[in-house]
């Protein structure tokens, strides 16, 4: 059973970059299509990046502005979500997920949808203070 664990987040000041974290254990992610969402409060869950770990195609979610970057260290069996720039509008909880499915390159807009995923991390919190 994979087990998803997410950190990196913190209290930030707008401008600022930062860098999130997702592990996993009981499986490598390698077979995996892992991708990030973000929950901001009072809002849905969106679908903020995706990585195919097996062709290494990624998707970005269509909110997405150039700021987001999505990367892998193998080494570390770890995906990683950088995010540059950071606004007011980016604090939330930002959570891994993880899919047993591996989308082809013209089918990788479903991987935002929540429902592609059978295992979430707990989440780690991003607040932007302006």
């Amino acid at each position: 059973q994979l087990h998803l664990a997410e950190s990196g987040g913190g209290l930030v000041q707008a401008g600022q970059s930062l860098r999130l974290s997702c592990g996993g254990s009981g499986n490598s992610l390698k077979v995996y299509t892992i991708s990030w969402f973000r929950q901001a409060p009072g809002k849905e869950r969106e679908g903020v990046a995706c990585l195919n770990m097996d062709t290494d195609g990624t998707y970005y979610g269509q909110s997405q502005t150039g700021r987001f970057t999505i990367s892998r260290d193998d080494a570390k069996d770890t995906v990683y979500l950088a995010i540059e720039r950071l606004e007011p509008e980016d604090t939330g909880v930002y959570y891994c997920a993880a899919s047993a499915t591996l989308l082809s390159p013209n089918a990788m807009q479903y991987c935002v949808h929540r429902n592609f995923y059978d295992h979430w991390g707990q989440g780690t919190q991003v607040t932007v203070s302006s």
